[in-house]
């Protein structure tokens, strides 16, 4: 059996080796690309991370590929329905960084709340002054959750531990935690509407696809501050310059950003038919990131070295089930 490892580090290499001695194992640094694929024919299990993209067509490029096992919680860098057609089954990482993510959810928020990112800047260029860097305290400010899953509830209990008034807002509501952690379901506008912070913790899927949009930025509290530590693709790329052009929001943290994956990867993935649109994304995303509002870190809030651990040790368990015949695809 035939198992290759994307987007792999090299400690992580040395476990994975020590895991599986008998079997035959080959790692790539980089994310897979449809140019990777005529490595890959004789390969049975495929483990990767976000930035690869396995389409309908590299399926069919694989005629052995039975497993593949994403290092994520999150599975839409990879085409389910084709996986179903070709019989072959998906596995992820439903639990590893709860607090985690949920601890820099709070890094960026306090990075915008006290202007820390700004002082840092001014101080490096040997400016002391303190004009224009007052914040504001947490306490007895809304916070806003948009998703009350794992991480979502993490925040909730930090947001508690700061003196926050909290709203959430999900489609599905467990009222014995909200009672027990004294928080409020509400709609998602009224969400906007009274919340000094709005965070993001919703999985990506065509249901949350720009779910902050041109249609609702004007709904923000003014001077609200949007976190988003989930996908790039919740918030449209243009209600975040609506947002910022018009200051209906004072800051914004991102972890993550629609169009990351081009500039973040050096844009190595960008192909001829689709240049001119991920070059007007890029610009659109480079307007952002330079504003002087905006915290961004480059997808990293689940970047702990617990994280990463759990994150692996799942991994192994996922690839050691599936060679047993007791994995339970729970995703396609």
């Amino acid at each position: 059996m035939k198992i290759v490892f994307f987007e792999i580090q090299d400690w992580e290499k040395e476990i994975i080796q020590r895991q599986f001695p008998d079997l035959e194992l080959e790692f790539f640094k980089e994310p897979l690309t449809q140019h990777s694929i005529e490595k890959l024919k004789a390969t049975d299990i495929l483990s990767v991370f976000i930035y690869s993209k396995i389409t309908r067509q590299m399926i069919h490029q694989l005629p052995n590929l039975k497993f593949i096992t994403t290092r994520s919680t999150g599975f839409d860098h990879i085409d389910l329905e084709a996986c179903r057609d070709n019989n072959i089954q998906v596995g992820n990482v439903p639990y590893y960084g709860e607090n985690t993510v949920a601890e820099h959810t709070f890094g960026l928020i306090l990075s915008l709340s006290r202007n820390i990112h700004k002082s840092y800047v001014r101080v490096q260029r040997n400016n002391f002054s303190t004009e224009g860097l007052k914040g504001f305290d947490l306490k007895d400010k809304t916070i806003g959750v948009i998703g009350t899953g794992r991480i979502g509830l993490h925040v909730i209990r930090m947001a508690g531990g700061f003196g926050m008034d909290i709203l959430a807002y999900d489609i599905n509501q467990d009222g014995f935690l909200a009672e027990v952690l004294g928080f409020e379901y509400v709609g998602l506008d009224e969400i906007l509407k009274n919340s000094d912070v709005v965070t993001l913790h919703v999985p990506y899927n065509k249901h949350t696809h720009h779910m902050i949009n041109q249609n609702n930025i004007n709904k923000f509290k003014k001077g609200a501050i949007l976190i988003n530590t989930s996908r790039g693709g919740l918030i449209e790329t243009e209600a975040l310059l609506t947002g910022l052009k018009k200051e209906i929001l004072s800051g914004v943290g991102l972890d993550v950003i629609e169009g990351e994956e081009y500039i973040i990867e050096d844009k190595q993935m960008i192909r001829d038919d689709e240049e001119s649109e991920v070059w007007a994304q890029i610009v659109k995303d480079q307007m952002i990131l330079h504003n002087e509002n905006v915290v961004f870190t480059p997808h990293i809030a689940f970047y702990s070295q617990e994280a990463l651990e759990r994150i692996l040790d799942t991994t192994i368990v996922n690839i050691r089930k599936f060679q047993k015949g007791e994995f339970t695809d729970s995703l396609v």
